[in-house]
């Protein structure tokens, strides 16, 4: 899964989200992703990182190793 590939499944599960995706390694399975969403209002830090997680489902497990989140609202 490339780095655009997880910031459009966000995107797209997350309509209206500012998403930016790095890649510190350079490895293509270590990746953080900065997620601003107006939609994260009134829920905690965990609520917001599980609804990051549902928008990769299996693909997370699959094809990442670890995923660094920074949720903020928009």
């Amino acid at each position: 899964m490339t780095v655009q590939e997880i910031r459009e499944k966000i995107q797209a599960g997350l309509p209206g989200s500012e998403v930016e995706i790095q890649d510190p390694y350079n490895d293509g399975v270590h990746i953080k992703a900065i997620v601003k969403f107006s939609g994260f209002a009134g829920k905690s830090i965990v609520e917001q990182h599980r609804m990051v997680y549902a928008t990769l489902k299996d693909e997370l497990k699959a094809e990442v190793h670890a995923l660094g989140l920074e949720t903020t609202v928009s």
